[in-house]
């Protein structure tokens, strides 16, 4: 199921070329869930095997990081699709995940075995509920 409302809109390129600061330049990120003010998922996605660049890592880190500053918790994944054609959907849910980033751990690891985005986000989200 899609709940894409302007699928022309994110088709759009958006280029963040004026907004270099030396060596720092925006990164984007694919997705992220605010869970009941307690948490937060943060989602990006890779085609294939493509390297997560240092900067957009380092990112991801602090934000994980700064959310548990906040008495909160996070995580972060780095998930790989294998849609060549562009002009199909990937479905996130499906992708599977590389690495995640926790904020009780603040260190990058693969899962405990091969997860798709939506069962790590279900089982992060579980161990939420339960605290």
């Amino acid at each position: 199921m899609s709940v894409i409302q302007h699928p022309e809109r994110m088709r759009q390129l958006v280029d963040f070329g004026g907004l270099v600061y030396g060596k720092i330049m925006p990164t984007d990120i694919d997705g992220m869930i605010e869970y009941r003010n307690k948490a937060y998922v943060i989602i990006e996605l890779k085609y294939g095997n493509t390297d997560t660049p240092d900067g957009q890592r380092m990112c991801l880190e602090r934000m994980v990081e700064d959310t548990t500053f906040g008495g909160k918790r996070a995580v972060a994944i780095i998930a790989e699709h294998y849609v060549a054609d562009t002009s199909e959907s990937i479905f996130a849910d499906k992708c599977i995940v590389r690495e995640l980033y926790l904020s009780d751990e603040n260190k990058w690891r693969p899962p405990i075995r091969t997860m798709t985005v939506r069962e790590l986000i279900d089982l992060f989200l579980s161990q939420i509920d339960a605290t």
